[in-house]
């Protein structure tokens, strides 16, 4: 029986061949005394050569070479166990690579559905025609063709075809086509009784006498032994060699000679794979990928044998104890996400006993939660991956009360004046047409087969029941729903009620009873004469539609309307909602009382390698919140100065004022400290820029990328940027500004990482953020981190804290450009949790009032398990409290402010970062806030 092992607090690390798993066990010590008590891995099993970052899975039954070896592997766990430290592992259920390196998807290429391979992949053969569109061509087939960008070899594992690097197994079948043209020309020169010829006759008639389809396991055994025979003859007859060769270089024809390639033409239409020109065949794809990736493909994961093939070394490493908790990737891909976390949750127990929603086995879920939806409460899992977390605790220090202004303020600046939400909806109908038009005209054909099967007289047309199937999908307010089988939830019915009734509202002259049926079929409505035996394809339907969904989402939200709309950049987040005002103090308080009641032990994340920005860029540009009006003037006088630098391309200026907003923001809250960085930070600005605006698909996108476009906006950074053409107006007045909101930002970011640390939920540290890190969206926020100067920080701050604390914070404070003082803040606060685990995994949260002139500007709390009480105080809003490089301590700022008791709570109280010892006066049930910040600008006090 394997127990239930919780984290104190997690730190990723993002593997790959410049990091590997021995860099990790150097790693260790440091983040024992960082405070640390589980290493959180990116996925470790076999990918693509040179993966960033391990999502792209090549074999899940092996580790990743590049990452080091089994041994190096075994080094860690020891290392890991000797700390008492565990490993949380990112598992990749959902996907595998369609790539060459992928032995199980060459072996479909090769014998398609014949491959005991077939069934882990989720292709619709019928769709195809028993075949599978393979998207990789870069020009027209026919063009790639004749240029020879496709080419015949053979090699010790068999006769391919290559497209540059990527290489296609050609069928044992139609081998035959190769090795017997020009039969009669080698018996000529051989002679028919020559043993080399008449062994090469014999196994072309065996597999001519190959069954064409339903091959059993046998039939495929002896497949695979005529081709070891076949590569055998090649490699010990030279004559059958130079044949062969002969051959293959008849196939590949020659340039300019159109008519010389009609071989090879017709032996790639053999092939279990059509090759297709990847720009124009998109809505021919039969087969399901993650999001739009076309070389990243599903895996049916919800077939028993798959999951335990897929799961055979991920489940070996948990009952060996070398893995602690797994963090499941895409969660929302799968057909059914409540019968695969059950299924691992038993696997990982071994008793097969049904499993409840308290799990045995610590398990989160990448899962991205909208509005107030929650966790299905049946999932057997302890939380997710916490991007609910950060879009929570940032909306505390975005000043709910003027955030509206600067709705105000975007539209007047880009003339733009569409609510966040139909922007939204603009963009998932975009990616619907651009990215899944295979996808919604399958669903399309499903819906109108069971619309045509309810009613045989039905008048729905394919193309009215695909236009309400677009425009739901489309209204969905969530990623998706989860229906398994009926009956519906109470949740997932009032979700497609919503969607349906906002399709209806944005589309009234849509056929009316086309969208009832569809609103039926997504809630598995059964009208009481259709047959039980057609039951099941209703739910198939359903099934499938919800995986679409998720991408849908992911694609539409994610990543082209939070770049498409850009009034506060600190609120287009993963799981964030950008016309979402702040949080007042209180109805963060509610949010945390819930964590704690329905997910203790969830994730609190705040920067991860999937968010679009870092947590310290958030925390800076969070601060235009409390400052719309001298944000507008700002907006002005730089786009009066600036406009001058930008070229026009198609007779518009460059950038767009919608564009030009996202840069200044971007250039505010990612502006580096350290002036060194700055020629870096520059080349990284224009990187991050033309992503974004490829990603918002408005004047250049991905699939048809303007470069005119994109070249003037590099430009016109550049020009804005410029330091030696004589005096820039605009550059001086952005730093200016920029200082004034890096102090208050990092105030924030302090505040920030002490509530990750100690509210309902297990802290998780992204690697690096420990320090100020102002990373942006990958793969910036891959880059390579300097683990050795933050170990050798930690340790002088150690060193330091010993001489004596007071001497320390205020170095650190008037120095906090260097990144210590949240270091010491991460330090202090992480090895307080780890030695009063229990105060913070199940203690109660108790919300604290502030009596006085400055309450907004405060947030506080306290966490207790019977006598042993935990109290903590945040500034929050500090623009309208202190002037920039004035830091919010003692009297001055919080004159006779205090913290407010419970009758219960205690009255004396130790500092964590401070050392004081602090007294409520006798008979009084407060403190003065002055005293608990009179040295640091937050606290946390631990009962005495």
């Amino acid at each position: 029986m394997i127990d239930l092992r919780l984290p104190a607090a997690t730190y990723r690390l993002q593997f790959n061949r410049q990091f590997r798993l021995k860099d990790a066990i150097k790693l260790v010590p440091y983040l024992f005394r960082l405070g640390i008590s589980d290493l959180y891995a990116s996925p470790v099993f076999q990918t693509r050569p040179g993966s960033p970052h391990g999502y792209d899975v090549t074999d899940p039954t092996h580790l990743n070479p590049e990452l080091g070896t089994e041994t190096d592997f075994e080094a860690l766990s020891n290392t890991l166990n000797d700390q008492g430290m565990g490993l949380l592992l990112d598992i990749v259920p959902n996907h595998m690579a369609a790539s060459p390196e992928n032995p199980w998807w060459l072996d479909v290429l090769e014998n398609g559905t014949t491959s005991p391979y077939s069934g882990f992949f989720d292709i619709d053969w019928s769709a195809g025609e028993g075949r599978v569109l393979l998207p990789i061509l870069n020009s027209p087939f026919r063009e790639a063709l004749e240029n020879r960008e496709l080419v015949l070899t053979i090699e010790d594992a068999g006769i391919f075809v290559y497209y540059h690097d990527y290489r296609l197994p050609v069928c044992l079948e139609s081998c035959r086509l190769v090795i017997g043209h020009r039969l009669d020309t080698l018996e000529a020169t051989s002679g028919s009784k020559h043993p080399d010829f008449q062994h090469l006759e014999r196994l072309i008639s065996e597999v001519q006498s190959l069954p064409a389809l339903d091959m059993d396991s046998e039939c495929y055994r002896k497949k695979q032994a005529l081709k070891k025979s076949l590569l055998s003859l090649i490699t010990s007859s030279p004559r059958i060699k130079t044949f062969l060769l002969e051959n293959i270089s008849l196939f590949n024809g020659r340039k300019r000679e159109p008519e010389s390639f009609g071989l090879l033409r017709n032996l790639l239409e053999k092939q279990v794979y059509r090759l297709a020109f990847w720009r124009t065949e998109r809505e021919r794809i039969n087969y399901r990928r993650f999001f739009d990736i076309n070389d990243l493909i599903g895996l049916r994961v919800e077939e028993t044998a798959v999951f335990e093939t897929t799961h055979s070394l991920v489940l070996k490493l948990v009952r060996e104890g070398k893995v602690s908790g797994l963090r499941v990737d895409h969660i929302d891909g799968l057909k059914d996400p409540f019968q695969y976390l059950s299924r691992l949750q038993q696997y990982i127990s071994g008793d097969g006993t049904e499993i409840r929603p308290s799990p045995r086995f610590y398990v989160v879920v990448e899962k991205i939660l909208s509005g107030d939806e929650t966790l299905p409460k049946e999932w057997p899992v302890s939380g997710t991956t916490g991007y609910d977390f950060a879009s929570l605790v940032n909306s505390l220090f975005v000043d709910w009360k003027r955030a509206q202004a600067l709705d105000e303020i975007y539209h007047r600046f880009t003339g733009l004046n569409v609510p966040f939400i139909d922007v939204v909806y603009r963009k998932k109908k975009q990616v619907i047409k651009e990215l899944f038009p295979g996808e919604i005209n399958s669903l399309g054909q499903q819906l109108a087969h069971l619309a045509h099967q309810h009613n045989g007289n039905s008048r729905f047309s394919f193309q009215e029941l695909t236009g309400a199937l677009t425009e739901v999908t489309a209204c969905l307010p969530v990623y998706r729903t989860y229906l398994p089988t009926p009956p519906v939830s109470p949740h997932d019915r009032r979700y497609i009620k919503q969607a349906v009734a906002e399709a209806r509202r944005r589309n009234p002259h849509m056929e009316s009873d086309a969208i009832d049926f569809l609103q039926r079929v997504l809630t598995l409505d059964f009208p009481t004469q259709i047959k039980a035996r057609e039951q099941p394809e209703w739910l198939r339907f359903v099934l499938r539609w919800q995986q679409l969904t998720g991408a849908v989402m992911a694609k539409g939200y994610e990543d082209t309307a939070l770049y498409s709309y850009n009034s506060l950049l600190s609120l287009n987040e993963v799981g964030s909602q950008p016309e979402s005002p702040g949080l007042s103090a209180g109805d963060f308080h509610q949010r945390n009382l819930a964590r704690l009641e329905h997910y203790p032990d969830t994730l609190n994340a705040t920067s991860t390698h999937d968010t679009k920005r870092s947590e310290d860029v958030r925390a800076r540009i969070n601060v235009l919140s409390e400052m719309p009006a001298e944000w507008e003037s700002r907006l002005k006088r730089w786009r009066q100065w600036n406009q001058a630098k930008k070229l026009a391309v198609n007779e518009m200026p460059v950038p767009e004022p919608n564009t030009e907003i996202l840069l200044y923001q971007t250039m505010l809250g990612a502006w580096p400290l350290a002036p060194d960085e700055i020629p870096g930070f520059k080349e990284r600005l224009k990187a991050y820029l033309v992503k974004a605006v490829r990603e918002a698909k408005a004047r250049t996108s991905w699939l048809s990328p303007d470069l005119d476009y994109e070249n003037a906006l590099i430009q016109f950074i550049d020009s804005i940027l410029e330091e030696d053409s004589g005096r820039n107006p605009f550059l001086e007045d952005f730093l200016r500004f920029e200082k004034t909101i890096a102090f208050y930002g990092a105030l924030n970011s302090l505040a920030q990482v002490l509530l990750k640390i100690t509210l309902p939920g297990i802290p998780d540290f992204y690697q690096g953020t420990e320090l100020w890190d102002f990373s942006l969206v990958d793969p910036d926020n891959r880059r390579p981190v300097d683990f050795t100067k933050r170990r050798e920080l930690l340790d002088s701050l150690i060193r330091q804290e010993a001489d004596g604390q007071p001497a320390l914070l205020r170095q650190m404070l008037s120095s906090w450009q260097d990144g210590r003082v949240k270091l010491y803040v991460t330090c202090k606060a992480l090895n307080t949790r780890k030695s009063l685990r229990e105060v913070f995994q199940r203690g109660q949260y108790i919300p604290l009032q502030i009596n006085g002139q400055n309450t907004e500007h405060v947030f506080s709390f306290a966490r207790r398990e019977e006598d042993m009480w935990v109290l903590v105080v945040v500034p929050r809003l500090l623009s309208g409290l202190v002037l920039a490089d004035v830091l919010p301590l003692g009297e001055p700022i919080w004159e006779n402010d205090r913290l407010l008791f419970p009758p219960d709570m205690p009255g004396q109280w130790a500092s964590v970062f401070t050392g004081e010892t602090l007294r409520a006066s006798t008979g009084e049930k407060d403190l003065p806030l002055a005293d608990i910040l009179r040295q640091f600008p937050l606290a946390l006090l631990v009962s005495r």
